[in-house]
């Protein structure tokens, strides 16, 4: 079964599923995804650091599970 991220969930967390994850993020300006603060960080703290609001971060979810579920990624 496929796991699917949360926004709970920190970036290393989140990448350990799958690096090429870190494409999506750098593709929403999120480049410093193995910085130290990506450890310990949620995906939402960090996209409140980045400037981003609650219904972004609902969009990166989504775009990060539909990249886990498709069938070139399984």
């Amino acid at each position: 079964m496929i796991k699917k991220i949360d926004k709970h969930m920190t970036v290393t967390e989140i990448l350990n599923i799958d690096p090429m994850i870190s494409n999506i993020l750098a593709a929403h300006g999120m480049t410093c995804l193995f910085c130290g603060a990506a450890v310990n960080e949620s995906l939402e703290d960090a996209c409140r650091v980045h400037g981003f609001d609650d219904d972004y971060v609902d969009i990166m979810v989504e775009q990060i599970n539909d990249f886990i579920g498709s069938p070139e990624n399984g």
